[in-house]
């Protein structure tokens, strides 16, 4: 039991050691209130990261046909609760846009087809001359890059489900630990947008943040999950999900910071 939790841990530092983790797009972010097209095409990219992120399509099954049903139910958990956080997270970055903004630009916060086209329109306007940008989905071919990495998970064949959990681990690491630590420091803690954790707007980052929020209790079922599979056979798997994950999302965060952030930071 020992050796397998020093082996997690393991697997723990690979990800925090990696250079998304303290990547300088969240201090970048942080460093000043960002326009509103800015924040709009940010947010676009992210949110349809993060929403590619939810769904656990043939994952649990696959699980399941391997014979581990805890490490499905767990996944299976976290697909649950992630239900319902694309309205919350539009709403939030509806809610920012707005207040950067020299006029309202979105009248319903609570309308997410309405925000979600919105955030694209700036998308397209700021980022649409990059290479690989498609303009049909308003994503950068680094949004794309990253969001083909979960759509693995319609397979269920042995070594693609292993690979997802891999994967899964470091996103949950990812979006407990760095992440919403840094959206929180970028949109809270800041100032810049006179916004607070209690404001209902900004339900998606209390949800999410601290040792009650959800990304805790993903860390912690990811956790518990990889524990029953890690192996000589598997480790290789898992580490290979993981290093698809870690790289496209710094490539992803790449983008977003050199070409919508501002290029200092605030010491």
């Amino acid at each position: 039991m020992k050796d397998m939790a020093m082996a997690v841990e393991a697997l723990a530092r690979k990800v925090m050691n990696h250079r998304v983790f303290d990547h300088p797009m969240y201090r970048h972010w942080a460093c000043a209130p960002l326009p509103a097209a800015q924040s709009a095409a940010l947010f676009h990219q992210l949110q349809n990261f993060c929403a590619s992120t939810r769904l656990g399509m043939a994952f649990p099954q696959g699980l399941r046909n391997m014979g581990l049903p805890r490490q499905a139910e767990l996944m299976s958990e976290i697909e649950v609760s992630e239900g319902g956080h694309g309205p919350d997270l539009a709403r939030m970055a509806g809610h920012i846009v707005n207040l950067t903004g020299k006029e309202r630009v979105f009248d319903d916060l609570d309308d997410q087809a309405e925000v979600e086209a919105g955030l694209k329109r700036y998308s397209d306007q700021l980022l649409g001359d990059l290479p690989g940008y498609d303009r049909a989905s308003g994503l950068t071919r680094q949004a794309r890059e990253a969001i083909a990495v979960f759509q693995q998970r319609s397979r269920a064949d042995p070594e693609s489900t292993i690979r997802n959990l891999g994967i899964a681990f470091a996103l949950e690491l990812i979006s407990n630990r760095s992440l919403i630590p840094g959206e929180k420091r970028a949109l809270v803690d800041s100032g810049h947008y006179g916004v607070s954790l209690k404001d209902p707007e900004m339900y998606y980052l209390l949800d999410h943040w601290g040792e009650c929020g959800a990304e805790q209790q993903h860390e912690l079922n990811v956790r518990q999950a990889i524990a029953g599979v890690l192996n000589a056979e598997t480790e290789p798997l898992v580490l290979s999900g993981i290093d698809a994950f870690l790289d496209a999302l710094a490539a992803l965060w790449d983008v977003i910071d050199s070409q919508l952030l501002p290029a200092e930071a605030a010491v």
